[in-house]
This record gives C-alpha cells, sequence and structure tokens, in this order.
C-alpha cells in the first residue's frame, strides 16, 4: 500500500472519528448571508463569524515601493494631480473606506473625493503645523461633526497617529490625497463588493455627510465595559474562587450546542495576574481534532504581559478585549463572538511559577440562530518567532499550516502581539504584509508595526488603549523601571475593516526596517473560520500560451503585442542585503494590448459569483479596462464594471525635509525592481449563476494622466496579461 493511500485512510478515519452530526433545528442554505456594510458593520458585529461573498478587503498605503524603509515609508504617490493633490489612493468600483492612518497631522489638508465630490478634511493643527505640538494640547477632526470620537483619535491621544474608522462609502470611485507632502505617511483600509451586489444590510450609496449615528457611537463608548448579551436566553456559567495546578489542565466547561460564547470572563487576585497572564487557554469547538484557541492568557486578551506598574485602570480598554484592574483584582473579558454546533469545551492550564493559582470565571452562552453553512468558528492561533529570520518576515498565521491545514474560508479579525523583549522600539519599523487566497501580491501592506497598532512616533514612548488598538505594556529601554517593562505588545482589532478571504491567509509582519531585527516575537491572531473553501478555483489559463487559443478558453486579442519574457519580482519587502539575495526575480511570459480581448473560463454552476485574478505587467500605469460579460454558449454582453490598478511600479516622492512642514512638492522619480502583479475583479452570481463556462470581456481604457504636472509616467498606456485564474463563491456544506 502506498504512501499516499494510507495517508488518505488516515484523513478519512479521522473525519469520520471527529465529524458530529449537525443538530436537527441548524439548517443549510444555499443563499449567502447578509453583510453588514457602513456602520451597520458596527451595529451588526455580532455577524463577524459569517462569511462574506462576494466582498473583499485591501489595505494599501505609503509604503517604499522598493521594499526598503525611506524616509519611514512616507510620501510614496501614486501621482500628484496637482502640487496640492497628491494622490495615495485611487479606487474604482463599489465599497466602503473603512479605516485611514496618518502620521500626526501631517499632510493635512486632506482631500475625500467620493464619486467625484472632493471634501477637504483637516484637524486642529492643520492651521499652524510649525507650531503644533507646542501650541496645541487637544486636537480634533475638522469637521468634527463628521468625524467624531470614538470613531477617530488624533495624535493628541495616540501621540503620533490621526486615526479615522468612519465608514465612507461610495458606489464608483474614491480617492484620497494630501494638500502637502511632508512626512505624509497613512495606510487605508477598504472593502469592495461584486456589482450590484444584493446581499448587504443597507443600499450601498455614496457618502452622504451626515454624522455617524449616536447607536454605534455609544456602543464603541462602551469599550472596556460588558458588551455581551444577557437576558432569559444567555446560558451563564459562573464560579468563584477556583482553584488551578500548575501544569494540569482543568476543564471549565462543556458546553452542548447549538450555540454562541459571547462572554469569557476571569478575575483574578492582583498578586496572581503576572502568572495567570501565563496559563494556556484552549478552546476546542464540536469535538474537532485540533483546538481553535491555543494561547497564552495575557496575549490571548490583547497584552503581552499583566503588568501596571502605574497605577492604570486599564491596560487594554478594547472593544472586544479588556483588562481591568482594581485595587486588589484583575479583570480579563473576552467579547468575541464564538458559535459552535455540538460541543464547546473551554479549558485552562497554569504554566508561571506559583503552584496553584485561584480565579473566578464566568461564560455566557446564546442561541445560535439562522443557517450552520453561514457560520465559522473563532480561532486564535499563537506562534513565537524567538529567532526571526534575515530577509524573511515573520507569519503569525498561515491557515495552510494550522489545524491540519488545507482550504479555509472566513475573516482576519486582528491580532496581538509582542515585538521586543528588549525595549527596542525600532523593530516597529517593520511592515504588516497580509496575503490571501493564492494571491502573490500582498492584499494589505501598511507603514510600520506601531502604525498597525494606532500608534506612531512609537507612542511617544508611552502606553496607549483605544477600542480597535493599543501598546498596552512596556517602555523603552532609557525609561525602564524593572526588567518588565523592556516587554513590549501591541494589539489591533478588525471590526468593519476586517479581511475576508475565501481559501487561505497567511499574516505576516516584517521585523525591522528591512527584516533584520533579532528580537524575539510571538503573538496570537484572531480570525473566524472553517475548513471548508468559499472560494474554489474552476480554471486557469496562460494568456501567452499559442495553445490557448483551442476552444476551451478561446482566447482572442486582435491587438496583442508579441508575449515578452519578463524577469522581475513581486512586493515581498526587501529582495537583498548587500550580497545576499532574500528572494531572487521570476521568470514569465506577458503581453499588452490596447484593444479588446476576449476569453472563455470554467465556472462551478453553483456559484455565487466570481473572482477573476490576473498576472501582469505593473510597468504599465494606471491599468483600467471595462469588463463585460456573457454565457460562453453566447448572447448579449452585460457590462460589469471598471477594472482598475491605480500607479505603476514607478512613483513620485515628495517629502521637503529640509523646508519643512509647508515646503512646496517635490517631484522625486522612484521605480521599483517588482514589476509582477497579481490583483482581482469580482463577478457578480446574476452573471455567473447557473453557468458552467463564462465568456469575459476585457476592453481596455486608455489613461493618460501624468505622473505629476509637465512629466508622464515613464511608459505607455496599455493593458497587461500573463495569466488569469477564475475562482467560483461556494456556500460551504457543512
Amino acid at each position: 500500500m502506498n504512501k499516499q493511500l494510507i495517508a488518505l485512510l488516515f484523513t478519512l478515519c479521522i473525519t469520520l472519528l471527529t465529524s458530529q452530526p449537525l443538530p436537527a433545528q441548524l439548517k443549510q442554505s444555499d443563499s449567502p448571508p447578509v453583510i453588514p456594510i457602513g456602520l451597520d458593520a458596527y451595529a451588526m458585529w455580532d455577524k463577524l463569524p459569517q462569511h462574506r461573498i462576494g466582498a473583499r478587503a485591501y489595505m494599501r498605503s505609503t509604503y517604499d515601493r522598493q521594499g526598503n524603509n525611506r524616509y519611514a515609508d512616507a510620501s510614496h504617490f501614486l501621482y500628484q494631480h496637482a502640487d496640492d493633490f497628491n494622490v495615495s489612493l485611487d479606487i474604482a468600483g463599489s465599497g466602503v473606506l473603512y479605516f485611514k492612518r496618518t502620521n500626526h497631522w501631517h499632510g493635512s489638508p486632506w482631500h475625500y473625493e467620493v464619486d467625484g465630490v472632493d471634501t477637504i478634511v483637516k484637524e486642529t493643527a492643520t492651521a499652524d503645523p510649525v507650531n503644533a505640538k507646542r501650541k496645541f494640547r487637544k486636537t480634533t477632526f475638522i469637521p468634527e461633526k463628521l468625524f467624531p470620537n470614538p470613531l477617530t483619535w488624533t495624535w493628541s491621544t495616540t501621540k503620533g497617529a490621526n486615526l479615522m474608522w468612519v465608514p465612507l462609502p461610495f458606489e464608483k470611485t474614491f480617492r484620497f490625497a494630501y494638500s502637502r507632502t511632508f512626512y505624509g505617511t497613512g495606510y487605508y483600509i477598504y472593502h469592495l463588493f461584486e456589482p450590484g451586489i444584493e446581499h448587504i444590510s443597507r443600499p450601498l450609496q455614496s457618502w452622504t455627510k451626515t454624522p455617524p449615528t449616536k447607536d454605534v457611537l455609544e456602543l464603541i463608548n462602551r469599550s472596556g465595559t460588558d458588551i455581551a448579551p444577557k437576558g432569559p436566553s444567555v446560558q451563564t456559567i459562573a464560579k468563584q474562587a477556583v482553584r488551578f495546578q500548575q501544569n494540569s489542565w482543568t476543564t471549565l466547561t462543556e458546553i452542548s450546542g447549538p450555540g454562541n460564547v459571547r462572554a469569557l470572563k476571569f478575575t483574578v487576585p492582583r498578586d496572581q495576574a503576572m502568572d495567570f497572564g501565563k496559563a494556556r487557554l484552549r478552546i476546542t469547538w464540536d469535538n474537532r481534532w485540533h483546538a481553535s484557541v491555543d494561547a497564552p492568557v495575557e496575549l490571548f486578551f490583547g497584552a503581552g504581559l499583566l503588568h501596571n506598574d502605574n497605577g492604570r485602570e486599564y491596560l487594554v480598554k478594547g472593544f472586544p478585549l479588556s483588562i481591568r484592574y482594581t485595587e486588589d483584582k484583575v479583570h480579563l473579558a473576552c467579547y468575541w463572538p464564538m458559535p459552535f454546533f455540538s460541543n464547546a469545551k473551554i479549558e485552562i492550564q497554569p504554566r508561571g511559577e506559583l503552584a496553584e493559582l485561584s480565579a473566578d470565571y464566568e461564560i455566557r452562552v446564546d442561541e445560535l440562530t439562522g443557517p450552520a453553512n453561514h457560520y465559522t468558528y473563532f480561532h486564535a492561533t499563537y506562534s513565537d518567532h524567538p529567532k526571526p529570520l534575515l530577509g524573511q518576515d515573520n507569519t503569525f498565521l498561515d491557515t495552510t499550516k494550522v489545524e491540519g491545514g488545507g482550504d479555509w474560508s472566513g475573516n482576519f479579525v486582528g491580532m496581538s502581539w509582542i515585538f521586543s523583549r528588549n525595549g527596542h522600539l525600532q523593530t516597529l519599523e517593520g511592515d504588516p504584509r497580509f496575503f490571501f487566497d493564492d494571491s502573490q501580491t500582498p492584499q494589505g501592506w501598511g507603514t510600520g508595526t506601531e502604525e498597525w497598532g494606532g500608534g506612531g512616533d512609537y507612542w511617544g514612548g508611552l502606553n496607549m488603549t483605544l477600542p480597535f488598538a493599543g501598546h498596552p505594556i512596556g517602555k523603552e529601554k532609557k525609561h525602564i523601571k524593572s526588567d518588565y517593562d523592556l516587554i513590549n505588545s501591541a494589539y489591533r482589532f478588525l471590526i468593519a475593516d476586517h479581511f475576508p478571504f475565501g481559501k487561505n491567509a497567511k499574516i505576516n509582519l516584517e521585523h525591522g526596517s528591512v527584516n533584520e531585527t533579532n528580537e524575539h516575537y510571538s503573538g496570537v491572531v484572531y480570525w473566524y473560520g472553517i475548513d471548508r473553501p468559499t472560494l474554489v478555483l474552476t480554471d486557469h489559463f496562460d494568456a501567452c500560451d499559442e495553445q490557448v487559443e483551442i476552444p476551451e478558453h478561446d482566447y482572442n486579442s486582435p491587438t496583442a503585442k508579441k508575449p515578452y519574457t519578463l524577469v522581475s519580482r513581486y512586493e515581498w519587502g526587501p529582495d537583498h542585503r548587500g550580497a545576499r539575495m532574500h528572494f531572487p526575480a521570476q521568470e514569465d511570459q506577458v503581453r499588452t494590448m490596447s484593444g479588446v480581448s476576449t476569453f472563455k473560463m470554467r465556472l462551478d454552476s453553483n456559484n455565487h459569483g466570481a473572482l477573476l485574478r490576473r498576472k501582469f505587467d505593473y510597468l504599465y500605469p494606471n491599468q483600467k479596462a471595462r469588463v463585460s460579460a456573457r454565457p460562453a454558449a453566447g448572447g448579449e454582453w452585460q457590462e460589469v464594471g471598471i477594472w482598475y490598478t491605480a500607479g505603476s511600479n514607478t512613483c513620485v516622492y515628495s517629502n521637503p525635509l529640509s523646508v519643512g512642514e509647508l515646503g512646496p512638492a517635490e517631484h522625486q522619480i522612484i521605480t521599483s525592481n517588482r514589476r509582477w502583479r497579481e490583483e482581482e475583479f469580482l463577478l457578480p452570481a446574476r452573471l455567473t449563476r447557473g453557468l458552467d463556462r463564462i465568456e469575459i470581456r476585457i476592453e481596455h481604457l486608455p489613461d493618460e494622466r501624468e505622473l505629476f504636472p509637465g512629466q508622464p509616467f515613464p511608459s505607455e498606456s496599455l493593458w497587461s496579461e500573463a495569466r488569469y485564474w477564475l475562482y467560483s463563491y461556494k456556500l460551504p456544506t457543512l
């Protein structure tokens, strides 16, 4: 018997042993769940465990296009429309901008151009940026009524960053631009939806410049308090003064389902808190082979250490997680919704120095309603990185390698991580990079690790806790009072600005500005997932293969030029350090066209829409095309929308350091050696449902935009195509 057959039989046995039939009251559906959008993403945050069919998330930024850290990843603009309109984000499609971060007031006044309508946004310090730190003690966004706290926070609280979580919906286009370019750093998270999407909580309409509703502001202002449901339908399991033995697993509860854990709370004596934080928390859903939560208590609840040396009430005053101190107690609370179908087992194991610990705990379980295959499990995946590898990101989550691996679908919703055990904050110069669903281009690339944690300028060396981001513990080495202060951690919770995925997710953090530090990292990634894909690869072809014109794909592009060989890289961070190569260039064939390409691809007929991905040469700027589709058997073309990738591997860098805040825009041309790129486009279910083959039409739309006024891009406007992949959206069957 060969090894593959043995492995297959073993997997089958494990599946049979661990599989649980769904309870009779839980049905399955062939309709996708409703996606909460806009402010509903907060008000209906209990829907985070549900799939997001037809929605994609992206994080773009002003990162150094050459993969290094040119003046802290600031002021790299896609293009300059004018010296006071420096564009760092340019989107086509229908979606919602959920988050924006800048360093202090730098770059303001900011342009928020929603569907062609420009709105100027400032903050208090915009009026006098040169004297801002001396002149202003508390600042706000302007107009404040449109950008109120707690959906916005400025540097006067964060000690370095201006943060905006106000949802800004757009129907066709969105641009974000800086009026000034001095230290114009920023990153932005937005969602795009399939054209004409119907399964959303409210119609997607262009931003109306109305203030966020009171109920959402009040909900977020309750961060740090008990926000979980109570009432007759909620089961409460509570015990006091429970004793836990060192290195022994204690089962807190086993609950029969279906249900939804909505609160998990511990209260421990303050003099035992440090040891309790070292305990391991383990949660197993539905008697699965692997625990889905397996992490140190301290990191699970959002801090790298339960150390409070200055009498703060909160280490973590987060929305889904909190750590609160009273006179002689420490209170830890988790409110992430955690659905299960048949069984939930919650365990804890002390691993500190004390032989015995004592704690009170409370667990509240709500009813689970709705179709079972709309839901995913909550996971908290722990990883430890004592010796980061030179030139390689630290990977905190790779769903192909956890809990048995394979395909997973769900939502990435945050992380808590230690980035230094030596008070070395410069490691924060490392960027976050996120990859989803086989893409070789990061769907998320930020400007640094403290920016990811809601800070700037290393949080001014201070601690900070906000509903969705914070730096709860740690100091710079020169400010420490004890060795405990050397341990620095941060957290980031993604509620409206989460990242859906349909096949796999890879969450990376760079260690240091060019992956060079040897700090000991560790962290917990929070995510929802089920080991079933919602994106299934159903077809792929090489647009440069001479055989592609056979009936299978029927590729036709009359204006396509002869394929050429490109040896280049994807955007994966620094590719070399001195003579040491971290990742080599890749060779493939690619071609350009200036007219129309048509081709046919296979679908799963029981689909709920599809995702089309393309590999191309990013040399050619602002690639834009009108996408249409029809059944492969023929019929009328139906226009779908505009497929657009802003910028190119050449950008304009403007950071007038020698002149200062009010210096005029500069025009430094920066070209990277990363020309390979992959981007994606959503095809709606109304055009794909029931089809097993579809024909797609790509009509190039020339874009004559300049890199900056008077300076064209180095290359002409063309559509580039090397390979296409088509993924069918599927609802999993449990």
